[in-house]
């Protein structure tokens, strides 16, 4: 049995491969060989921009809390 599937293993690969749409190389970039450095130096970069993001997004949160607040304030006296 085992040689069976086998045969029916590597029938059904080659029609999966058949029918697999052909990758263009041509849009994406050149793979570039980077040093460890480089690398720890690209990962610093993001994590900083995303900080920064995540710091902007928590300013505009923190002003839309404080308007509600004020909102809160005035319903409550009423």
């Amino acid at each position: 049995m085992t040689p069976r599937k086998a045969a029916d293993q590597e029938a059904s690969r080659s029609s999966t491969k058949a029918t697999d749409p052909p990758v263009s190389t041509s849009s994406r970039r050149p793979w570039k060989k980077r040093s460890p450095v480089e690398v720890v130096i690209d990962q610093i970069d993001k994590l900083r921009d995303d900080v920064m993001r995540r710091e902007e997004e928590l300013k505009q949160s923190k002003k839309q809390l404080q308007k509600l607040d004020e909102v809160r304030k005035v319903l409550e006296s009423t």
